[in-house]
Parts: structure tokens; sequence; C-alpha cells
């Protein structure tokens, strides 16, 4: 992937605040604005389990793009299911009318990771490379040569635009930039192999840091990549953006996981002994609600518990359902004890089945997890056995109980998922080998 390690345009907001809809076209204006003329323009974005001004950035960036020769959004999936057209439509906050009249020049893309006509291979990874970058990590599940694949569309446009939301992130430290072409529009290599690095370093040793062997990985995956790559990275508070950077994959990202380290993460002064983390309702399947989970693991003490609440959820996860009642949730201990058994699960399921379960250590052939894992959500009790975590009736749990108790080591977090929260006096112990 070309790179020129430049911004070519940001604005921030003061901490505290938003930018309005006036700054946020003159920023995208002043970066974007001829750039592209009559050049074939590929799109990248999230899906609705990312918070984002998506209709806002979705109608400036068409007006202000309007001189390209083509314009296609696409939903960098990763492995989440496809969405419906009126589920495209209403991520980017247009009418189905509007969508083949106004829009009818805008094509809107899903990713098809497990398609292996939609995807073309770049080249290799070599084995050697995968343990350089994992060093002390590396274990011999990351298995040989990653083939890298990415969806054609990337090879068939002139120039990629991403639209990345940055946040603490479980897997790579911090959302974002190249994230949403390996493994937003990639093949399922890359996709189980980052995780599963990810998951032999832990979440508590990842989440909220910058520079981490997974975003090397997604590095060197996008040096593969000839198309060039422009980079919108934002970052996000309530529903606006409180900072927007314009430039190369590196440059832009870095700047946005800067702003992201000031303004979502919550530092307490001592762990907590009780979490009840209410689950966001864009998270419709425990795979992503998990969310809720992992950005508060970290301030949470040894033997403490971890709810996930979501009464809204009734699916571990749409397209890795069968695979995870298979395996269940372990430490990542019992994974790598057991490996014999369940090396033929991908790597993915297995990464996520540790970042719920969270830390532990095997003993004397006992898994011991470093917390408890509960859900309060429409999976029933026994499901919830059978995965490997404990359950409690969504019902009986009256939130408002769960607030104020702070003092008595006890959290409730309304809309988790996105912010993370960290102990202060942890913080360099946890993270000190991944920075």
């Amino acid at each position: 992937m070309q790179s020129v390690q430049t911004l070519l345009a940001s604005a921030v907001a003061p901490i505290g605040a938003t930018l309005d809809e006036m700054h946020i076209r003159a920023t995208l204006e002043r970066a974007l604005s001829g750039r592209f003329t009559g050049a074939r323009l590929l799109v990248l974005m999230p899906d609705h389990t990312r918070t984002l001004p998506l209709p806002l950035l979705f109608r400036l960036l068409t007006d202000i793009l309007r001189d390209v020769k083509a314009l296609d959004f696409m939903v960098a999936l990763g492995t989440h299911p496809p969405l419906s057209e009126e589920a495209l439509c209403r991520l980017v906050g247009i009418t189905p009318g509007a969508r083949h009249t106004q829009y009818a020049h805008v094509g809107l893309l899903n990713h098809a990771w497990d398609d292996p006509r939609a995807l073309a291979q770049l080249g290799v990874i070599e084995r050697a490379q995968v343990q350089a970058i994992s060093g002390a990590a590396w274990h011999e599940s990351l298995g040989g040569d990653v083939p890298v694949r990415i969806n054609r569309a990337a090879l068939a446009c002139d120039h990629i635009l991403i639209l990345s939301p940055v946040f603490p992130h479980e897997v790579i430290g911090f959302s974002g930039g190249a994230k949403y072409l390996f493994p937003g529009i990639s093949g399922a290599e890359i996709i189980n192999v980052s995780h599963w690095l990810g998951a032999l370093l832990t979440v508590r040793r990842i989440i909220g840091v910058k520079w981490t062997p997974v975003r090397a990985l997604i590095h060197a995956a996008a040096a593969l990549l000839p198309t060039p790559v422009t980079v919108i990275s934002m970052t996000v508070e309530g529903n606006s953006l409180s900072s927007l950077f314009v430039g190369d994959h590196v440059t832009a990202w870095e700047a946005a996981a800067d702003q992201s380290a000031q303004r979502h993460i919550t530092w307490l002064d001592q762990p907590v002994q009780r979490v009840l983390s209410a689950a966001a309702p864009m998270y419709d399947e425990l795979w992503v609600a998990s969310k809720a989970m992992y950005k508060l693991d970290p301030a949470v003490a040894d033997g403490g518990e971890i709810i996930i609440y979501a009464p809204h959820l009734s699916v571990v996860s749409h397209v890795h359902g069968a695979y995870i009642y298979e395996v269940g949730y372990h430490v990542r201990d019992y994974i790598l004890q057991h490996w014999a058994r369940l090396k033929h699960i991908p790597l993915g399921v297995l990464a996520h089945s540790t970042h719920v379960k969270g830390d532990g250590v095997m003993r004397d052939g006992v898994e011991q997890p470093r917390i408890r894992v509960a859900l309060a959500t429409q999976i029933s009790a026994s499901d919830c056995e059978q995965l490997n975590l404990g359950y409690y009736d969504y019902r009986s749990i009256d939130p408002a109980e769960w607030q104020g108790r702070e003092s008595e080591g006890v959290l409730y977090v309304p809309k988790a998922g996105e912010r993370l929260y960290r102990v202060r006096a942890q913080s360099e112990a946890e993270h000190g080998a991944t920075s």
C-alpha cells in the first residue's frame, strides 16, 4: 500500500465538546475536494455495531465526491452477517426510494469474506514473519504462511477511502485504520491469525495499547495492497465526532488513537468486584455484545464478576454459533492444553472464546478463570451452562439498584462496549509487554 505519511486535514474539538457539521464539512472539503476527479472510488465503512454519524458523513461525502467516475460504499463486515437492502439504506440514512433516485449512482455493497469468487490473493505473510511479529506470544497454533486475500473491489478501484471510527479494541489495541482492510474486507486466513494472535497476548495486555503485534501484522498485510488508500479517522463521543483526521492509514489512524486514549478511557482508583455491563442495543448477538465484557475486564478485581446485561439479545452468533456451542467459552490455556481436540475450530472462534472468558490458568487439569462472566440475556440457563458461562434471569435485575454503588465495589455501565475502564495502578504492569 502506498503511504505518504501525512495529514491532509484535521479538526479537533476541545475535551468535552464535539465538532459541528460546518467544521466537519470544511475539513472533508479541504482534504478531498477535487482529489479524486474522474476516479473509481471505494469507500469502506463500519456496520451498525460501531457508533458513527454515518448518515451525516454519507450525505457530505456523496456531495463532496460528486466529480468521481464511480462511487461505491462497502460495509467492512469482517465475518459479521451481511446487511439487507433495507438495513444498508438505514445504515447510511436514506430511504429505499432515494436509494434508486437521488443516490442511484452510488453503490451500497456488503463484503463477502466466505465467498472465494469475491476475493483476490495479494500474497502471503510467511510463517517466519508472523513469528517475528508475534515475539514471545508465538505459538505453533498460529500455523504456517498466511495467505492475504482481499475483496476484489479493492483492486478494481483507483483509490480506497476508509471511514474509520477509532475506539479501544480487544484484539488490536485501538480499532480503525488498516483494520478496515484486514479483517474488514479480507479473507478468513488473516482474520483468524490476527484474532488468535490477540488472544495469545490476552485482552488485558492488548486493549487500549496503540502499537501492538496485531497492529504490526495488519500493517504487514496492508503493505501488499497496490491500491492507494486515504483514511478518515475519527473519534466519536455520544453520536457526534470529537476529532477528525484525513491522511494515510498510519498517520491519520495514529492521531485518532491518541485522541481515543484521552476520550474513551475511564480511569478508576481501585478495581471493582462486580459490574453490570449493559450491552448497547446495536449489539444484536453475543459475538459483538461481548465488548461489554472486554471493555470492563481490566477494571475488575481477581475473583470478581461481570454480568453482560442485554435483555434484547437471544443469539450467540449468527455466523459462528455452531462452533461456539461446540467449544464453549474457555481461558487461553485451556484451549492450548486441549489443542489436539480443538484445532479444527477456526482460530477466530477460539479467540472469541478466550476473550469472553478472560484471563485464567489451568491447575491440575482444572480451568481457573480470573473472574466470573455471566449472561443476563434471552439465552437460556441450559445454554449458558453448555457455553461455560454464568446465568442470570434478566427479568430479576433492576439496573437502578446497581447505580451509585461504586463505594461498595459495584459498577453499573450503561451502553457498554466502546468505552474502556481501567485501574490506574495496574495499567503499566498489564500493558508494558505490548507497548
